[in-house]
């Protein structure tokens, strides 16, 4: 039986309920009376159960189709205004012991350079990375419990904060490893991290204990509950995504919305973020063993419904997508994106011919962070680095709280013109600041809040004359 509440994986993502779920779909995709009145319920912005949502995702009627698209829309811009949040990835180590199916990192490819950065070499990963201006990074190893313990993750991470160069530091560091004990996450709650990101990869158990047939991370109740573990050791900000292709995408789709409604019912925080990766082609790794791959438009389509369904959630799209697929995107629900990225152990400050070899997948989009900002601002989009949210606190509840009450704009809209005039001083090439500090003026303009408005632009002289001290 279906029981959000439950704190076993097998209860919460019930394979039942997910069968009954689609089929329930399938038969009213054309249910012109049920759809609309599924519509007109996301209208209000409070949401989607997992059920309505899979009959808009369904539905192949193209004037409903449009409906769905125009409101994700519409509920992406009311949510999140026209602001996109910056983040890199920093590979630290692909050692690992799992034999996941879908990953180059698996533990029986031994052609693949292996690598574990010291703390010298991630102090050099981040300079490199604060030289491009980002401030926030999303840390990312494999499971190997001798080469990358905890105390290796927490001492990289303390390394990563120290780290300040010219004006650059990292402010978040979000955490992307194994699913780990409640201690464990502990520790990384006190050490300072951001966001905990773990993808479910499938909810389908029996495809992926097949998946991952070997190492600690066959466990699925184990990897399953992880998010819940994470929360009882005091992490409020997770991040969830499952890896479009492995399994049917119907079937994916159910249960990420199964597992939000779970974490809101049990802790009463719903995910953060939500990850949309599709698998990607890598050393020893070809997509198309796997015969669940979904196209652009389907793409498109579930990226729309999770945004209807979970309207107060970030979602993340990385440069394993190209610029025309990451460009509609963030039309329908897309708040956060990578830029000149690396998914090589060492990418960033010398990289070698032989790291593209040990990326985790290819990289899609390989732009300079330079030119993804000024794409963003071309497109009307504010690029931002703000992280004052997690720096004040304002996480889990309090900030959902905000967020679902449509007010988190009157916090961020500032704050992402603040640090877009930061990377404009600090980073940008002419053109880029050209074109940035024309729509700084565009913003500052409708800001209706006089108030508001003469301190933005207070703390923008003060960026300029750098007599300003705090920093998003």
């Amino acid at each position: 039986m279906y029981n959000p509440k439950s704190m076993e994986a097998e209860e919460f993502i019930s394979h039942e309920e997910i069968l009954d779920t689609l089929d329930y779909a399938e038969k009213n995709k054309h249910n012109r009376e049920l759809i609309d009145s599924i519509l007109e319920k996301a209208r209000l912005k409070n949401g989607l159960t997992h059920r309505e949502a899979s009959v808009l995702l369904a539905c192949d009627l193209e004037d409903k189709n449009q409906e769905i698209y125009k409101l994700a829309e519409q509920i992406k811009k009311d949510f999140y205004g026209n602001r996109i949040v910056l983040f890199a990835p920093l590979y630290l180590s692909n050692y690992c012991v799992n034999g996941c199916v879908y990953c180059p990192y698996h533990f029986k490819n031994k052609h693949i350079p292996r690598k574990k950065l010291t703390q010298e070499e991630i102090r050099n990963e981040v300079i490199a990375l604060q030289d491009m201006g980002h401030k926030r990074i999303a840390i990312e190893t494999g499971e190997d419990p001798v080469n990358n313990p905890i105390e290796y993750v927490l001492e990289s991470i303390k390394t990563i904060y120290s780290v300040k160069h010219k004006n650059g530091s990292i402010r978040r560091v979000n955490v992307n490893i194994a699913a780990t004990t409640v201690e464990n996450y502990k520790k990384l709650h006190d050490i300072g991290i951001g966001t905990y990101i773990l993808f479910q990869e499938t909810y389908n158990k029996e495809s992926y204990e097949t998946l991952h047939p070997t190492g600690p991370k066959h466990n699925y109740k184990w990897h399953t509950e992880a998010m819940d573990r994470a929360m009882a050791g005091g992490i409020d900000d997770v991040s969830l995504g499952v890896l479009f292709g492995l399994e049917s995408y119907r079937y994916e789709f159910a249960g990420l919305l199964m597992h939000a409604e779970h974490l809101e019912a049990v802790h009463g925080v719903g995910p953060h973020a939500i990850s949309v990766p599709r698998i990607k082609k890598a050393d020893d790794i070809n997509p198309e063993d796997f015969d669940n791959g979904i196209d652009d438009d389907i793409f498109a389509k579930i990226v729309a419904c999770i945004r209807i369904a979970v309207p107060y959630t970030g979602m993340i799209i990385s440069t394993r997508e190209t610029e025309e697929c990451r460009k509609r995107l963030l039309h329908l629900g897309v708040s956060q994106i990578s830029g000149g990225s690396k998914t090589s152990v060492g990418g960033y400050f010398n990289p070698m011919p032989e790291d593209e070899n040990s990326a985790q997948f290819d990289v899609s989009d390989r732009r300079p962070l330079d030119d993804v900002i000024k794409w963003l601002m071309q497109m009307g989009y504010i690029p931002s680095f703000c992280t004052a949210c997690y720096r004040s606190g304002r996480t889990g509840d309090r900030f959902m709280e905000i967020c679902k009450q449509q007010q988190i704009h009157n916090f961020c809209q500032p704050n992402a013109i603040l640090t877009l005039k930061e990377y404009l001083e600090d980073y940008a090439s002419p053109e880029t600041k050209e074109i940035g500090y024309k729509l700084i003026d565009k913003e500052l303009q409708s800001l209706v809040d006089g108030k508001v408005k003469t301190t933005v632009e207070e703390d923008l002289v003060k960026i300029e004359t750098g007599t300003r001290d705090l920093r998003f």
